[in-house]
């Protein structure tokens, strides 16, 4: 509060404001301008660190017997350290993901996506197969941390593994063209008694990142890619939903359609939860956006009605059952942000908090390590939505960081 003697507040106020802004241009030693440029910690990506990241980089997920690692875990996290401007954590976690799940060397090898404990307890890649969500996560995490924080080597490692991507895990799909495959063997589907058929998950390809690679590497494929994903999520979301695993299959040689998946069928779930994120993590300007967020009403409409998002969705029927848990209410918070819906927004960002902070007492803990998957969604949203970073329309990533100590730099 300001007082003052035979002046009016408002005066106060003027004169209070005009010196903020003349300390603000006034040069500051060098010392002042490192104080200036540090941003507050991030709580949750330090609980995220304590209860996941081991000493030497590995994430681990202790809800499996094989406690378990994968390529998703290692380049997730190590998007949250370069949110958090964590360097440390940032290179062992990446070094840790070379040497374990791409054999020491991301020339040749894509990272395999499965790592654990085998049945005769060794520590071992129990799957060499990729994961192509998460080698687009690191590709892009190492491309920006390289960017920001001036390290030629992640910038390198990034192109490399981006340039692996595009050879080892890109198809063409006949009448849509370029489409991420979700690993390098597996999914596609040649069988004498059916048409060709490509298996695709429509969580694996946030479209932010796909517009920074198509920045990055404009002779790729990865324009391409990201609107057919946008064309994709349309073409596979009935009454509003997306399920986890869909199927294109070729009509002709040079025609295809989204069908069914024949294997996983129409579920919506625990990876679908992801669509709903990516979409409300785009920027405004970008013109797949409302396109993809009107195809994906229906979580809108079951989350209102239900009080929370639904475990589980049979999108062909728009039947629900079960409500989702806390991280399935966080993966929304972005979505519900870009649709103005504040209330249903603070509604479930109080359901996140109360549910979380049950995940962390000290009896929980001693029962089991926190949900990992409800972590990991919240990091994302979160994060976002405490505005410590956010997409820009060409996929670059700006943290709260970079914002702060460019102001610094500037005194």
């Amino acid at each position: 509060m300001l007082f003052s003697t035979g002046v009016s507040a408002v005066q106060s106020r003027f004169r209070a404001g005009a010196l903020f802004a003349l300390l603000l241009t006034w040069p500051l030693p060098t010392t002042a301008r490192a104080e200036a440029c540090r941003v507050s910690p991030w709580p949750l990506w330090q609980t995220f660190a304590a209860h996941f990241v081991q000493p030497d980089g590995r994430v681990m997920d202790a809800s499996t017997p094989q406690r378990h690692s994968s390529s998703e875990g290692q380049s997730y996290a190590m998007f949250f350290a370069l949110v958090a401007n964590d360097r440390e954590a940032f290179d062992k976690l990446w070094r840790w993901s070379v040497n374990n799940l791409a054999q020491g060397d991301i020339n040749t090898h894509l990272p395999g996506w499965f790592w654990g404990l085998d049945e005769h307890g060794e520590w071992i890649l129990l799957d060499s197969n990729s994961a192509s969500d998460g080698d687009l996560w690191f590709a892009y995490a190492l491309l920006e941390a390289g960017r920001l924080w001036h390290r030629p080597d992640y910038t390198e490692d990034g192109h490399q593994l981006l340039h692996n991507v595009a050879s080892q895990e890109v198809a063409t799909l006949p009448g849509l063209g370029k489409m991420l495959m979700p690993g390098k063997f597996g999914f596609i589907k040649p069988d004498p008694a059916t048409p060709e058929q490509w298996q695709l998950n429509p969580s694996y390809m946030p479209i932010p990142i796909l517009h920074r690679f198509a920045e990055v590497d404009p002779a790729g494929p990865w324009a391409e890619i990201a609107n057919n994903t946008a064309a994709l999520i349309q073409a596979v979301s009935r009454n509003g939903f997306v399920a986890d695993w869909v199927t294109y299959r070729a009509t002709g040689p040079e025609t295809g359609e989204f069908v069914v998946d024949p294997t996983k069928g129409d579920l919506g779930s625990y990876d679908a939860i992801r669509t709903y994120l990516w979409a409300g993590l785009m920027p405004a300007p970008d013109r797949l956006r409302k396109p993809l967020l009107d195809s994906l009403s229906g979580m809108l409409q079951a989350t209102t009605e239900d009080g929370a998002p639904p475990e589980k969705v049979r999108v062909k029927s728009g039947e629900r059952s079960g409500a989702g848990p806390f991280g399935f209410s966080a993966a929304l918070l972005p979505y519900l942000k870009a649709l103005g819906k504040d209330t249903l927004q603070q509604q479930q960002a109080l359901r996140v908090e109360q549910l979380m902070a049950q995940s962390l007492t000290p009896e929980a803990i001693e029962l089991a390590q926190p949900p990992y998957y409800f972590f990991v969604l919240s990091l994302f949203s979160l994060g976002y939505m405490d505005n410590r970073y956010h997409f820009l329309i060409d996929g670059k990533l700006q943290p709260m960081w970079e914002t702060t100590c460019l102001r610094a730099t500037m005194l």
